[in-house]
């Protein structure tokens, strides 16, 4: 479905009923609303992984405006501030009161940028595979470290000068090395896939490069959980640690997971998804880091 949200239409994709019935009476789920990575791409290839989250939450997905489903064409609306409001404007149309908001990658970016604008709206945030800026040089040595010189060469002509060319041969020679785990191959991806997007956004040059909410996340008020992987080529280990030492130190929960790349929940479901389900559950633990 659509939902006009600022003055766009955002294709919404909800995985299951709210309301719970059974010998108990009748209770609600608290919402969860999960924040794809990209940009360019959908929620798809994610939604099957994170709908089994079900069990604890009502799972809503939906495409940034400019991605997959959903309206919007200008590229001056493609921007961290645009997408973090599209964050709160969605929440608010849909009625969600207090929503756990869950970004990852680049979805953790427009997360991070939605809860320091509006800090008192969520009541939780989790933030996967992501980080409060990018430093891109970490990011090359990262690729080389991980998938050798023809990696980092691929990566840094790439980022630097991005092109659609460029984009593709990305695609298929570094998007492979976001999984660690080789005995646990990624699926195709069934994406729309939006290049113009990703253009407009990527490398050190774009804003991809000069956002930094460090600063800001010192004033976020809800519990957060943080998760990355030690062998993460784009967004380096260093970087979502930073990002957690950032965060009020009794709201936080940091963890590590050190046979994971940047598809944590890939690599390591059987790690990722219990860590979600029990933070939904009770929050963060004070200052507990892992």
């Amino acid at each position: 479905m659509h939902v006009l949200v600022n003055g766009v239409r955002l294709f919404v994709d909800v995985a299951n009923p709210g309301l719970v019935v059974d010998d108990r009476g009748v209770r609600e789920k608290p919402a969860l609303v999960m924040l794809h990575g990209g940009p360019g791409f959908d929620h798809v290839p994610f939604k099957s992984a994170f709908s089994a989250l079900s069990d604890v939450a009502q799972v809503v997905f939906y495409d940034h405006r400019g991605n997959g489903r959903s309206e919007g064409s200008d590229p001056a609306t493609w921007n961290l501030t645009q997408w973090g409001d599209d964050v709160k404007g969605l929440c608010d149309a849909l009625g969600l009161v207090k929503p756990i908001v869950c970004g990852l990658s680049f979805g953790g970016f427009v997360a991070q940028s939605y809860a320091t604008r509006y800090p008192d709206h969520p009541g939780k945030l989790i933030l996967l595979s992501t980080a409060a800026a990018i430093d891109f040089e970490q990011v090359f040595e990262t690729f080389g470290r991980v998938g050798g010189d023809e990696a980092r060469a691929t990566a840094e002509s790439y980022w630097i000068h991005p092109t659609g060319e460029g984009r593709a041969r990305y695609i298929e020679r570094c998007v492979p090395l976001y999984r660690h785990r080789r005995d646990r191959p990624r699926a195709p991806v069934h994406a729309i896939m939006r290049t113009e997007v990703a253009l407009h956004f990527n490398g050190p040059n774009n804003e991809h490069g000069r956002f930094n909410f460090h600063a800001d996340l010192r004033n976020i008020t809800c519990p957060t959980l943080v998760v990355g992987g030690v062998h993460d080529p784009i967004v380096p280990i260093s970087l979502i640690e930073a990002t957690a030492r950032s965060l009020p130190p009794h709201l936080v929960q940091f963890e590590r997971l050190e046979a994971c790349g940047h598809e944590i929940h890939g690599d390591a479901p059987e790690k990722v998804f219990p860590l979600v389900r029990t933070f939904i559950a009770e929050g963060a633990p004070a200052g507990k880091t892992a």
